[in-house]
């Protein structure tokens, strides 16, 4: 199983096309076979924060999750470019 937390912090301004972007990609990417979990939130406190996490069966699962359609336009393509900070961790359980 592998794990992955990853915090963006967008401007302001770009917070509500992120959130629609991230909504996209959580229920494309949640219909993936080697997908356990995919869940999006935002921060109460300062709305241009959001985490996600994901939870793939194994490291294949992971690899296919970065090859899809959906990964490249919308993460490569859409979130990565407006992303002011991005903090990401892969874990894997203990």
């Amino acid at each position: 199983m592998i794990i992955s937390s990853i915090q963006f912090t967008f401007s302001p301004e770009d917070a509500d096309k992120a959130r629609s972007l991230l909504r996209e990609l959580r229920d494309a990417s949640a219909k993936e076979p080697g997908v356990i979990l995919f869940e999006v939130g935002q921060s109460s406190d300062e709305p241009n924060v959001f985490g996600l996490w994901e939870v793939y069966r194994d490291t294949d699962g992971f690899e296919a999750h970065r090859a899809t359609e959906h990964f490249e336009r919308l993460v490569l393509n859409g979130i990565r470019p407006m992303t002011k900070e991005r903090i990401a961790k892969s874990l894997v359980p203990i």
